[in-house]
């Protein structure tokens, strides 16, 4: 097993067996009378199977709601402030534009750009170097991280004990009542994988409804990104959940090397995640680091910015020896008017996903 997703899963286990006593039931009311009411979830037609196991943590009204409001409650963090939602804000995708990497609290600066969080449910690993090999240990690591959350659980669980809301709010949720490591993160989840992103213009043209259709610059795009980019990029996720250098000149200010990070392996320096493009037009500053402000940076690094680094993906090799994938301009901005197309303003602007 590799070490350090071998750290995080005793870590994960430890924090599990770390649990208070349960509460004393309000008269009249059951810990978990609630729980049975499960949210409705269905897999669109045009995704992928599910990864997430959906029967060992089935998403409940009284859980979602809980998840929601821990999601945004800054009690998780060292200073009461710094919430999972103070870097994954929703109009943006649950990304953040403000800052280029993640800012934790007393201002403290991380080394990567906040990613996007939906289609959580379809994913096999998490971050940008995989450090999470499931969703339910996933906030473990922003929590626990000095320049994140900088929090522990033990303050967290005391924390939420003491507050007016939270006891109820665990006894209906969970049939045991507790507030507890395993709840808290359980309870995150079930937030998080009911926020599906599959209602874009494209998802409506891929299955037909509504009579929706692609504009002809859009289809010319789409033809375009299925030749340049749907290799890394692949199929309805947008991301063929694999980790590859892309090429990017390496910063010296964090020498962040990616995925070696997690596995150790040398092969592995300089590859990161490939991410996922739903939502794209909304989820700037783009890459690891958030070094390109713009679509177009992208594509003109994909173009002419590809630097031979340790472990280039073959892929930006080509056959005369240069580096990069050759484009026009106008294929260029083709592209970017079909990635416009994975926007979806209806899991933008959802209300179950909002913090009021």
């Amino acid at each position: 097993m590799k070490f350090n997703n071998y750290i995080y899963i005793c870590v994960a286990l430890l924090l599990v067996a770390c649990k208070n006593e349960p509460y004393e039931e309000i008269p009249g009311q059951t810990a978990g009378e609630f729980q049975k009411v499960l949210l409705d979830f269905e897999v669109p037609t045009n995704f992928p199977s599910l990864v997430y196991d959906m029967e060992a943590n089935p998403p409940t009204e009284t859980g979602f709601e809980l998840g929601r409001r821990l999601f945004y409650e800054g009690r998780l963090a060292s200073d009461n402030v710094v919430a999972c939602g103070f870097c994954h804000i929703q109009e943006f995708a649950f990304t953040h534009h403000t800052h280029i990497i993640s800012h934790g609290v007393d201002g403290a600066l991380g080394s990567r750009n906040a990613q996007p969080l939906h289609n959580l449910a379809y994913q096999n690993e998490f971050n940008w170097d995989g450090a999470a090999i499931h969703l339910d240990t996933q906030p473990i690591i922003p929590i626990t991280n000095e320049v994140e959350m900088n929090e522990t659980f033990t303050n967290i669980i005391a924390k939420l004990q003491a507050h007016p809301d939270y006891p109820r709010l665990f006894r209906e949720a969970f049939e045991n009542g507790e507030i507890n490591s395993e709840n808290i993160l359980k309870a995150l989840s079930q937030f998080l994988v009911m926020m599906t992103s599959s209602n874009s213009k494209y998802d409506k043209f891929r299955r037909n409804e509504g009579n929706v259709s692609l504009t002809a610059n859009e289809t010319q795009g789409m033809e375009l990104f299925n030749q340049k980019c749907a290799s890394c990029h692949a199929g309805e996720l947008f991301t063929d959940q694999s980790y590859r250098n892309n090429g990017l000149a390496i910063d010296p200010q964090y020498n962040d090397i990616g995925r070696a990070r997690v596995t150790g392996f040398p092969a592995d320096n300089y590859k990161f995640k490939v991410p996922n493009l739903r939502n794209i037009e909304v989820t700037f500053p783009y890459m690891h680091d958030g070094r390109f402000a713009t679509l177009e940076d992208v594509l003109e690094h994909y173009r002419s910015g590809v630097n031979d680094t340790e472990n280039i993906d073959s892929i930006f090799l080509q056959t005369d020896g240069t580096l990069g994938i050759p484009m026009t301009d106008e294929e260029k901005a083709r592209i970017i008017d079909f990635l416009k197309t994975l926007t979806d303003t209806d899991f933008i602007f959802d209300q179950r996903f909002s913090e009021f």
